[in-house]
């Protein structure tokens, strides 16, 4: 079985603080990780992202998803952001025995001048074929037309879904799922237009569409997606279906 796993940026770094990574809920993160990473009866992959480290620079510079720069030096900034705050993810992870190593979006992803991604996942592949834990992160990418924008780790979420033989997804978040408009979390959608009224962006500095854009994103795969909080993150690698269970149409349980 295959896993894609997604650890938001908000659970790992203090958004509202540049570079600022959350030691101790990284540590508790990497810590639920390590059984589904070195279980040899399942296969994991981990998308993490950039939380106070990505989304801050990408942010200062106008850089998002439709916005692009054709300034190198603007693009190195972003992605050298991003690398740090990986190390800090690998770092973690390996303290505890997970055998993680990095793939690097900006040279394994681009867009077309339609938005169109291609994400090569020979890397991810051979890499679980010889059991490493792949990691990979929201990055910038070249796009045909407008210079470099930035990727979300939700997105590679996506992509990773459509391209290997994925069997489950789970994106970690800091709320428990996909909530209502009352505050309470949301069992199963199935339509956009279900939540659509309830769900928004991010209150700190996001680039890449909040709450909406993931489960805009999720909606299309074609596996079962589970949003769920930090606390639920050993239940969902032990097979439960914490908080939200996205399934849109393609999906076929």
């Amino acid at each position: 079985m295959t896993t894609v796993l997604k650890l938001g940026g908000s659970v790992i770094t203090d958004k509202s603080a540049p570079e600022t990574v959350d030691a101790d809920a990284l540590a508790a993160a990497a810590t639920a990780v390590t059984a589904g990473a070195t279980d040899p009866a399942g296969e994991l992959v981990v998308v993490h992202g950039g939380g106070s480290f990505g989304h801050h620079h990408a942010a200062e510079h106008g850089v998002s998803a439709t916005e692009g720069t054709d300034d190198a030096a603007t693009v190195r900034e972003i992605h050298d952001a991003m690398g740090r705050l990986n190390a800090a993810v690998l770092d973690a992870l390996g303290e505890r025995g997970v055998p993680a190593l990095p793939v690097r979006p900006l040279s394994a992803a681009a867009r077309d001048e339609d938005s169109t991604l291609t994400l090569a996942t020979t890397a991810v592949e051979r890499q679980l074929g010889e059991g490493f834990c792949p990691v990979l992160h929201g990055d910038v990418v070249v796009h045909e037309g407008a210079g470099a924008t930035i990727l979300s780790g939700d997105e590679i979420v996506a992509a990773l879904a459509r391209s290997l033989s994925v069997d489950r997804v789970g994106l970690c978040s800091t709320v428990p799922g996909v909530l209502d408009a009352d505050g309470d979390v949301v069992e199963r959608v199935e339509r956009f237009a279900d939540v659509a009224e309830a769900v928004g962006a991010s209150d700190a500095t996001d680039v890449t569409g909040g709450m909406a854009g993931k489960v805009r994103t999720l909606l299309d795969l074609p596996v079962p997606a589970s949003v769920f909080g930090s606390a639920a993150l050993r239940g969902f690698l032990d097979g439960d279906r914490p908080g939200t269970l996205v399934a849109g149409p393609n999906v076929e349980e």
